[in-house]
């Protein structure tokens, strides 16, 4: 691969998750990370501010993709219908699973990536949290419904990258949200 090549993000995304999954994170280096990917070490800099960003760096496209789902939800719908618009246009940013299932097991390893991830995940919530509140939405209703909505990510997100499922991610998030609500229902 040249350096000139596209997708520069995604090509040291996989190179990191690969490292990862064979050396182990502490052993892999930035340096090692961008050689697999044909790149310099400057370029991956330019691209992720350290390391453990590499497994994060789809974080800003799926705060931008669930506020605009939730900003463009029809007007009537409920908080939590609105969520479920948002739920579903996220899922298309996700990379297939067997990647995503690699890039979870290197973060489910190491109590530092676990709270970035949480971070991240509570960056998202008050993001949608926000869009919410543009929609009208009255506190504490936009909160509770951003942070519902986060929970079922991670209920059909585990639930996706879990070795014998087979569902795609999708279903999967409709599935958890018709889940809490029934659970709210008192189901």
């Amino acid at each position: 691969m040249g350096r000139w090549e596209p997708n520069t993000r995604e090509r040291l995304a996989r190179a990191a998750v690969e490292l990862f999954g064979e050396r182990g994170y502490e052993q892999t280096t930035v340096a090692e990370i961008a050689r697999r990917a044909g790149l310099t070490e400057r370029t991956y800099f330019r691209h992720y501010a350290d390391k453990r960003e590499v497994l994060f760096g789809g974080a800003e496209a799926l705060r931008e993709v669930f506020t605009r789902a939730v900003a463009e939800a029809p007007a009537a719908a409920a908080p939590i219908d609105v969520m479920a618009a948002g739920l579903v246009a996220i899922a298309a940013v996700f990379p297939e699973r067997g990647t995503a299932r690699q890039r979870q097991s290197v973060v489910g390893s190491h109590p530092e990536l676990q709270e970035r991830e949480l971070i991240k995940l509570a960056t998202l919530a008050a993001a949608v949290t926000e869009a919410l509140r543009a929609r009208g939405v009255p506190d504490p209703a936009a909160a509770l419904a951003a942070e519902a909505g986060i929970a079922v990510f991670k209920v059909g997100y585990e639930r996706w990258i879990a070795p014998a499922e087979e569902r795609e991610l999708p279903d999967l998030l409709r599935e958890s949200l018709s889940e809490l609500k029934a659970v709210a229902a008192g189901g």
